[in-house]
This record gives C-alpha cells, sequence and structure tokens, in this order.
C-alpha cells in the first residue's frame, strides 16, 4: 500500500484512533485543573475578582 492509499484510508476513517477523544480529552482536563491550581497557590483568585468587579463597577457606573 502506498502512502497515498493509507492517508485516503485515516480520511476516510477505515483506521481512525479509536480512544484517541478520550485521550485529549483527559489532557484538557488536566490541563484546566493545573490553571486551577496554578490561580489558587499564587493567590491570583483575590486579584482576579477585585478585577472583574472594577470592571462590572465601571460598565454600570457605580
Amino acid at each position: 500500500m502506498t502512502w497515498t492509499g493509507s492517508l485516503g484510508e485515516r480520511l476516510r476513517g477505515a483506521r481512525r484512533d479509536t480512544g484517541a477523544g478520550f485521550v485529549e480529552y483527559a489532557g484538557l482536563m488536566i490541563l484546566i485543573a493545573g490553571i486551577f491550581v496554578a490561580i489558587d497557590s499564587l493567590g491570583l483568585d483575590g486579584m482576579i475578582s477585585g478585577a472583574i468587579m472594577d470592571a462590572i463597577s465601571n460598565v454600570t457606573g457605580g
């Protein structure tokens, strides 16, 4: 089989990577959890919520 035939099979889904979606989903969840842990450990949560409250106050005029 040539590389073009193999590429065609992959595009049509004949030899798809089964289970790849789960691995990608798990990797994304680990990345998001890491971001939340970093925000919490650096104490950025108060700064972020303060910035959001300031922005809301600027928009509402309060």
